[in-house]
């Protein structure tokens, strides 16, 4: 008898004796504009020895190489992303040997991405992938995703509490149940592009260089939902 005159145990969901626990889980959205491109940008070369059509295959690659730096495109971002050398046993190149060498070119001004594809085709590039656009810094885009969640979860604790006759008194806990349903993927490799058949021996034709191919960011949208325990007491 005297034990239950006592203090109360503790209750390990963290709420006092007068008080009730409100366990709640709420989602918040936020859109961002890409601020960055990842394009893949390659070439195809063709020559009747290994070791003539991996140099043709070089040249060209340091003509893209100095064509983007003359764009602004700094060393570190440009990645070698697949090397390959081997001898053609079909088509019109039969007996030839083809190299073959892909970059993975990061943009850090995405509207900037159509001009790159311009200058590096016209230093020689035939493959390309791409654009992947991406926000270089998620956290700071996705900043009012989380502030929207956690609104929502107190939006809709308050309505059960005043529905309940009681009101918050305190946060007990607040955890963090990720992102989904979009935001932004990582860059991802771009498989190499056969090129047809009758391009690869046809002679070039002088035209004009075609305008900047147009790069629409448009914005990406974000969802993040969190879970967060309220402490309720009598009004």
């Amino acid at each position: 008898m005297l034990a239950a005159c006592g203090e109360r145990e503790p209750n390990p969901r963290g709420v006092d004796h007068d008080e009730t626990l409100l366990s709640l889980s709420a989602t918040g959205e936020a859109e961002a504009v890409p601020d960055e491109a990842f394009i893949e940008l390659g070439v195809n070369s063709y020559a009747a020895s290994a070791r003539a059509a991996q140099a043709a295959n070089t040249d060209k690659i340091e003509a893209i190489v100095e064509a983007l730096a003359d764009l602004g495109v700094a060393a570190k971002d440009t990645q070698t992303r697949n090397l390959s050398l081997q001898k053609i046993e079909y088509g019109a190149n039969k007996g030839r040997y083809q190299a073959s060498n892909i970059l993975r070119v990061r943009l850090r001004d995405a509207p900037r991405a159509g001009e790159a594809v311009t200058r590096a085709t016209e230093a020689g590039a035939n493959v390309l992938g791409g654009p992947t656009l991406r926000i270089a810094d998620p956290e700071k885009a996705n900043r009012g995703a989380y502030i929207a969640a956690y609104r929502a979860a107190r939006t809709r604790a308050e309505a059960y509490a005043e529905a309940a006759g009681m009101e918050i008194s305190r946060v007990l806990a607040i955890r963090d149940g990720g992102q989904f349903g979009g935001g932004y993927p990582p860059p991802y490799p771009m498989p190499e592009q056969a090129m047809d058949a009758a391009a690869r021996t046809a002679a070039p034709v002088p035209v004009a260089p075609p305008p900047p191919p147009s790069i629409r960011p448009g914005t990406t949208l974000t969802r993040v939902s969190v879970q967060v325990d309220f402490a309720l007491e009598p009004k």
